[in-house]
């Protein structure tokens, strides 16, 4: 079966931009690759409803990392659609603790106490996730011909899904808001490189990543 990706564009708060998530229909119902944050939850329903994707067919809702913006609708799609909800257990403490900063180096204090007020990450979005994936796990199980790739860098627990068509879904790793290129908020430059070169060798083609428009693999440039 052709994987169709098909791609929701929400707001984020605070006019920070915009987060895509990508819904992957498949023989038993759909994927969800990413939620977006709680602030655009109504969006993000909409644009379910418009796809197809009725409460019982959201199969599996992967996460690409913790941070909020790919997160923040998970706890409540798996209440609202019964989908399970899945991630690498890199980032597991983020999302349980609703902190963005857990596994990773320590930000100033400043910034530190003033994520959590604009995040609209509070106790009700937190959430234990059903599956823990690791690298190269096939998700044939859920219908659909394609692989997770860890890709820390920006995240420890960063995954990509690589698709039988040679699509990859990269969440925060690569962004294209300019142009192609590492995400301009990386937690460990050299780990996020290593990512970026195991991917070029894999005949990746298009790149769908968190922020930004699809882009070519060969188009990435990064310092």
């Amino acid at each position: 079966m052709e994987i169709k990706i098909r791609t929701f564009k929400l707001a984020m708060p605070l006019g920070m931009g915009s987060v895509n998530c990508y819904l992957l229909q498949v023989e038993i119902g759909f994927i969800l690759i990413d939620t977006g944050s709680s602030s655009n939850r109504k969006v993000l329903l909409q644009e379910l409803e418009k796809a197809g994707c009725q409460p019982g067919l959201l199969k599996l809702v992967i996460l690409t990392h913790g941070d909020f913006d790919h997160t923040g609708n998970a706890a409540s799609l798996r209440s609202s659609h019964g989908a399970q909800l899945a991630m690498h257990p890199g980032d597991v403490d983020m999302v349980e603790k609703g902190d963005m900063f857990a596994n990773r180096k320590k930000p100033n204090r400043l910034i530190r106490a003033l994520i959590p007020l604009f995040t609209g990450f509070g106790k009700a979005e937190r959430f234990k996730p059903d599956v823990l994936l690791q690298d190269k796990d096939d998700l044939a199980g859920y219908g659909v011909e394609a692989r997770v790739l860890s890709i820390p860098g920006h995240s420890k627990g960063s995954i990509g899904i690589l698709t039988s068509g040679n699509d990859f879904i990269c969440g925060d790793l690569m962004e294209n808001t300019k142009k192609p290129a590492l995400n301009s908020l990386i937690d460990d430059l050299e780990t996020a490189q290593a990512s970026v070169q195991k991917l070029q060798t894999l005949g990746i083609g298009s790149v769908y990543p968190g922020h930004g428009d699809p882009f070519q693999m060969d188009r990435i440039t990064y310092p």
